[in-house]
């Protein structure tokens, strides 16, 4: 019998979490899926590893001892997967959104020998791949529940302090700022409650509770060219609330683009790396990034003038 590695990493991760709810969502499959995988694992290696009723999960004596043989086994096999050679760095983008691919383009101008290996993650996803060794270097957002669950292997600091702006409709007046108040505001992103609810959601959840204001939740369609086809097909008068990312590109469409007036909410997005040695790659990698910010002035953005920053009290990059 062959061993399946898959199977062995979803026992870890539930030996981890001791929880099967919380082990499939950091799975991203469904609970009762786990629950069959690991039945099957346990049938293959012909004998009980974990203990479940409905409110507690344990491991067998046998389930500990497999643990540990598990861990070395996927190290091992992470090991022969991962590339020979050091002259690489793996990152990842969070849709189009532009701070790590124009990190990843001046790094590219400075080290055209060194290849980036790039790949599409949200920012808990991100995370996990960096501990786990699947990515160099993260670019995410970095509150207290995400450090909370993962408190050790890694360090961080901020890069950018990424605005928002108000997207009016095509043909509206342009004027530099306009109240967050004057019209319903809307966000592409996936609402509380729903399975997508994610990182950006609860920023998002949080500037409500700080303004009062009632957000309008438009799903999200992901690419800018999708959001731009739902604002322009939009039939009533509201503003969109959007990434500097996003915003510059409608305002090159001729679409207005103003300022807040009351505040100016930003997204805080930080570096993150494992801890330990790093090779020179990875610290190249990482010097870039902060010769870029200061460049661009990133942790000075522009703002309505007197206008304070905000960001919501967990996000400990900036606090």
């Amino acid at each position: 019998m062959d061993l399946d590695l898959r199977l062995v990493r979803y026992f870890v991760t539930v030996a981890d979490e001791l929880h099967f709810g919380r082990a499939a969502a950091k799975l991203f499959i469904s609970q009762p899926a786990l629950s069959k995988q690991i039945r099957k694992l346990e049938t293959d290696v012909g004998g009980a590893l974990l203990v479940r009723d409905s409110r507690h999960v344990a491991l067998t004596p046998r389930g500990d001892r497999f643990l540990q043989l598990a861990r070395q086994l996927l190290a091992t096999a992470d090991l022969m997967l991962r590339e020979p050679t050091p002259h690489h760095v793996r990152i990842a983008h969070i849709f189009e959104l532009d701070t790590g691919r124009v990190v990843a383009d001046a790094f590219h101008a400075a080290h055209p020998g060194i290849r980036l290996v790039q790949s599409q993650m949200d920012s808990a996803r991100q995370l996990t791949a960096l501990l786990e060794d699947h990515l160099d270097v993260a670019i995410i957002r970095v509150t207290s529940a995400l450090k909370a669950a993962n408190p050790a292997g890694w360090q961080h600091e901020l890069l950018r302090l990424e605005p928002f702006h108000l997207v009016g409709r095509p043909g509206d007046p342009r004027r530099p700022s306009v109240s967050v108040h004057e019209r319903p505001i809307e966000v592409f992103a996936d609402a509380p409650g729903t399975a997508l609810y994610n990182v950006h959601g609860r920023y998002l959840s949080s500037l409500e509770q700080h303004t009062g204001l009632a957000l309008r939740w438009l799903g999200n369609p992901g690419t800018f060219d999708t959001c731009h086809a739902a604002l322009v097909r939009a039939a009533d008068t509201a503003h969109l609330l959007e990434f500097d990312s996003y915003a510059r590109r409608y305002a090159d469409l001729g679409i207005p683009v103003h300022r807040p007036r009351e505040l100016q909410p930003v997204y805080p997005w930080s570096l993150a790396w494992r801890e330990g040695e790093q090779p020179e790659s990875v610290l190249a990698f990482l010097a870039v990034a902060r010769e870029v910010a200061a460049r661009q002035h990133w942790l000075h953005p522009d703002r309505a003038d007197g206008v304070p920053l905000w960001a919501p009290p967990e996000d400990l990059a900036v606090a």
